[in-house]
């Protein structure tokens, strides 16, 4: 899911797309189409997405998907994003210069968990199952393994959420448990499971040279 206790996608918060998203090159241009298949333009959040973004958060599936309260406002987005700080990391799915998604990244901060960051999408109910999913995952798995050094990516995701586990299991997160009666949803208490990720090539010390 998203967003947990209304702030931004973190680490027991990640429920986000709900239906699988096909694949997609985030740094391509902002909008190719054929069919179902998108190629998002992916970049980083700014205090001027704030309004776009809490419409993304105001359709029915992205809210049932995430822990997001129903009305969500610009100006309680934007509040978020001015208290978001590094080395948090809030990206967006730009189509046609829409938003149609985000995604956090949110690295632990305790000093024997600086390996490990909690991750978050939503998706905007008209763009689920078209790429956006997949292309935000990616965007957010590469940068983990090959600029910040993590080793471990977590999650939550709703227990009924097929599509989106299935999104996370196509990046390498793997079930680790469930959260009974985890979160409230239209009256009712719902599990949900946590996953996660371990890099699988975790960089070594780079062989040294003799000098001749």
């Amino acid at each position: 899911m998203s967003d947990q206790d209304q702030e931004l996608p973190q680490r027991a918060s990640q429920h986000g797309a709900l239906q699988q998203q096909q694949a997609a090159d985030s740094d391509a241009e902002p909008c190719v189409a054929a069919g179902a298949r998108l190629v998002p333009l992916i970049r980083r959040a700014t205090l001027d997405d704030a309004e776009q973004i809490a419409q993304v958060y105001a359709h029915l599936g992205t809210r049932s998907g995430t822990l997001q309260l129903p009305m969500p406002s610009a100006e309680l987005w934007r509040e978020r994003m001015q208290k978001l700080s590094n080395p948090h990391i809030l990206l967006v799915a730009e189509v046609q210069q829409k938003i149609v998604g985000t995604a956090g990244l949110h690295p632990e901060q305790s000093m024997r968990r600086r390996h490990a960051a909690g991750i978050g999408i939503g998706i905007a109910d008209p763009w689920v199952g078209r790429g956006v999913g997949s292309a935000l995952v990616r965007e957010l798995v590469q940068m983990a393994d090959n600029w910040l050094g993590l080793l471990r990516l977590e999650l939550t995701v709703f227990v009924d959420n097929h599509a989106a586990c299935a999104l996370y299991r196509k990046f390498g997160f793997e079930i680790e448990g469930t959260h009974r009666a985890y979160a409230m949803r239209d009256g009712q208490w719902v599990d949900c499971y946590a996953m996660a990720r371990l890099h699988p090539r975790p960089p070594v010390w780079p062989s040294g040279s003799d000098s001749a």
